[in-house]
């Protein structure tokens, strides 16, 4: 007789907590896994501090084996997704499973019925908690850890979505890039062009005036990406969150803002891959965490390109050649060695041609699933 498995929505603090720390036993054992400091995740999930909060619903759920856990998820309501986008969608995220079809099922199956219970017809995901955070499940390139803020999950969970009936929405590709390497010279000649004829001028954020810089960018962020699939709008709140939070980690050479004739009119953020220090920590920041992050960041030989966009009208302006070419000289001089440029949607063909044009590889397809 098969054991029975028990769904459990979270409810207060105790499984709250049961709930964060499942994956640090989860993943143990995994070589490529990355612990996600626990302060960090404490902070996403609670509902008083978290700007999502202030507009998003979240309901976590438990899945319990003799009052052990064997898996969770969280089924997510996020109004403004359903304003920009003009329908009615929910999202589950942050699912973690044993490789058990009847726990997938009932953990997919709590979290569907929570959000068509509340009017959604249509049902994506993973997202932790929206496409402005970590998104999508790893489907290919399992032999390599995940660079900053980017998910990772065991080769199975594919197969127990599709079996639980979801279907591919749209894919998602990290590209690898060897900076040494990089076939800069057409970029380098687009760059130079548009600073002349256009008065392109890329300049790194200023951090003696980091919140108004901050500011600029929100305003860029929204506007550049806003016909990008699944995108939803940054709140002001939301964006100046993640931005305390990437302050104490990033490089202000590697955050770069475009201008033309004085106008800002996009902006490039690539941050060095903590990830490669977080895995010492182990998931905490005491006694001895800290220490060993400070002590790892020294070597970290690797960056993320994760944002790079220039408002629409002047797309052709020559603004991403100059931001590309500034990067990679930028990242070279710093002592960066490779970098990771994701993620891109499988459809933004003129963006992955450039970046296989640069020398970009594709070497891990993330997958966003849906029901519908």
């Amino acid at each position: 007789m098969a054991e029975q498995t028990e769904i459990a929505p979270v409810q207060n603090a105790r499984d709250l907590k049961r709930f964060i720390e499942f994956p640090y036993s989860f993943y143990r054992q995994d070589p490529f896994w990355v612990p996600p400091l626990r302060i960090a995740q404490k902070e996403l999930f609670d509902v008083q501090r978290h700007p999502f909060h202030r507009h998003g619903q979240v309901q976590c759920f438990l899945a319990l084996r003799d009052g052990k856990v064997v898996g969770r998820i969280a089924a997510i309501l996020d109004p403004n997704h359903n304003k920009f986008q003009n329908e009615e969608a929910g999202f589950f995220g942050f699912f973690e499973s044993v490789n058990e079809q009847s726990v997938a099922d009932a953990l997919l199956g709590a979290a569907r019925d929570w959000l068509r219970e509340r009017g959604a017809r249509v049902i994506r995901g993973p997202m932790n908690p929206s496409t402005n955070y970590e998104c999508g499940l790893l489907v290919d390139g399992f032999d390599s850890s995940p660079q900053v803020m980017m998910t990772y999950n065991p080769r199975y969970y594919a197969e127990l979505l599709e079996r639980a009936g979801l279907r591919k929405a749209k894919d998602l590709y990290a590209y690898h890039v060897v900076i040494k390497t990089m076939d800069v010279g057409r970029t380098e000649r687009v760059a130079q062009r548009a600073a002349k004829t256009n008065q392109v001028q890329i300049r790194p954020v200023r951090m003696a005036v980091f919140p108004q810089e901050v500011e600029l960018i929100w305003g860029i962020y929204n506007a550049a990406w806003s016909r990008n699939w699944g995108f939803v709008p940054a709140t002001r709140d939301e964006f100046l969150f993640m931005a305390r939070d990437m302050k104490s980690i990033l490089e202000p050479e590697l955050v770069l803002i475009g201008e033309v004739q004085g106008r800002v009119v996009g902006f490039a953020l690539a941050l060095p891959d903590i990830n490669q220090a977080l895995k010492h920590a182990h998931g905490r920041l005491f006694p001895l965490g800290l220490l060993k992050i400070l002590y790892h960041k020294r070597s970290v030989r690797s960056v993320r390109v994760i944002v790079l966009g220039v408002l629409e009208e002047y797309r052709t302006a020559g603004v991403a050649a100059g931001f590309y070419a500034e990067l990679i000289r930028r990242a070279s001089r710093l002592g960066y060695e490779s970098g990771e440029m994701s993620w891109v949607l499988e459809d933004n063909v003129l963006m992955c041609r450039s970046i296989e044009a640069l020398g970009g590889t594709r070497y891990k397809t993330y997958r966003i699933y849906e029901w519908e």
